[in-house]
């Protein structure tokens, strides 16, 4: 984290002038640059403004201050704008450099961020001064010190645990998260009804559900990767819902229950194009809800087939089929031995180099591939690669 001395250096007007002369500047270049005042603070804070260009745009266009630890464990801006609850009074548990802090700035009349770091604090109290935000307080305590004594009543309570241990490593269960939310649930269920909770990616759906019933969850993918799984609690009916987002593309919603897989044999010859489920989708469960009015699908870790594309974009990732059939290894190796070949796997205990080695084939781009196994059968896919 920034020292204090940082913190003042990066707020006066000659390293705030340094930093804006040099944004567009390799890092490397500045840090070693005798002209540049402070050279390795600015060029330290350049180099994290320019990661933050898309990732933070308001942030980097006020040229706020972006720690390094704190940038890395952040939420996007666009992911956090996704976060769709509203009201009075919200209270943040986990502030950190204010992104999700700052989105709820826009939809609540008030909001208490907490942070335990002094030096972070400081510098989120900072960045909303340049961004012209001023109905967020943060206070310097951690989440159970502010619940003890905090009488309170909130719209809503939002927390981002950190999920690094003491040594870096990462934590995965709720309860080895800071804070630990399930034991602070009578705490928090005491100044508000409704808790939003960004988890890990790594986090089952299921214990989702197991741990907080009635819960709506909502699994965020961008660009093909997920990004956020959060959790709504105290919704107003007893259904249980699940939410799959790519971001700026496409969103299904349902009921959590389970479709069963498409209920026939699998006929090759009849599909043309392959579909791979976007990850939010696998994650959530609900690749077969999703795409079972436009495709065939035996498996939400798996991929679905179609013989005719909907008019609809689809989420996932498209492929043209050139051929289908059942993997044999020594028939394969007729045609692709000494190829380069690049594969798709999902559903199949098949590893990639096994069936490389099998087949005679190298690591490449002559040939597209996928397996996958379907009713106990494994199945080698080429895919058309010139059109």
């Amino acid at each position: 984290m920034l020292t204090r001395q940082e913190i003042e250096l990066l707020k006066s007007d000659v390293v705030r002038k340094a930093i804006d002369e040099n944004i567009e500047r390799n890092p490397a270049v500045i840090a070693l640059d005798k002209r540049v005042p402070e050279a390795r603070l600015v060029a330290t804070e350049v180099k994290y403004l320019q990661r933050a260009r898309h990732k933070l745009p308001r942030l980097y266009e006020a040229r706020c201050i972006i720690p390094p630890r704190a940038f890395e464990q952040s939420s996007s801006e666009e992911c956090a704008h996704r976060k769709d609850i509203s009201g009075h009074a919200l209270l943040d548990l986990t502030c950190g450099l204010g992104i999700d802090t700052i989105a709820f700035a826009e939809r609540f009349d008030r909001v208490v961020a907490l942070e335990r770091d002094e030096a972070l604090s400081e510098v989120v109290r900072y960045n909303l001064s340049l961004l012209g935000i001023s109905n967020v307080e943060v206070i310097t305590t951690t989440a159970e010190e502010y619940l003890s004594s905090c009488t309170e009543h909130f719209d809503w309570l939002f927390a981002d645990p950190d999920r690094r241990s003491e040594r870096g490593n990462k934590m995965v269960c709720l309860e080895d998260c800071s804070p630990n939310i399930i034991a602070l649930l009578p705490h928090l269920q005491r100044v508000t009804r409704h808790i939003a909770l960004k988890l890990s990616p790594l986090f089952d759906v299921e214990e989702a559900f197991r741990l907080f019933p009635h819960a709506e969850v909502e699994v965020v993918s961008l660009g093909g990767e997920c990004k956020e799984l959060n959790i709504y609690t105290g919704a107003e009916h007893d259904m249980l819902t699940i939410a799959a987002i790519g971001l700026g593309e496409w969103s299904f919603e349902r009921e959590a229950m389970y479709d069963s897989a498409t209920p026939r044999e699998f006929t090759p010859d009849e599909y043309t194009h392959l579909i791979v489920p976007d990850v939010a989708l696998q994650k959530g469960r609900v690749a077969i809800a999703a795409l079972k009015p436009y495709a065939s699908v035996w498996s939400n870790n798996g991929y679905a087939f179609t013989h005719k594309l909907p008019d609809t974009a689809l989420p996932g990732r498209v492929y043209a089929i050139a051929h289908i059939e059942r993997y044999h290894p020594r028939e394969l190796k007729r045609r692709y031995k000494g190829l380069g070949i690049e594969i798709l796997k999902r559903d199949t205990s098949l590893s990639v180099d096994a069936v490389r080695k099998a087949i005679g084939a190298r690591a490449g781009s002559d040939r597209v591939v996928a397996i996958t196994s379907i009713a106990g059968e494994n199945w080698f896919i080429e895919i058309k690669t010139d059109i």
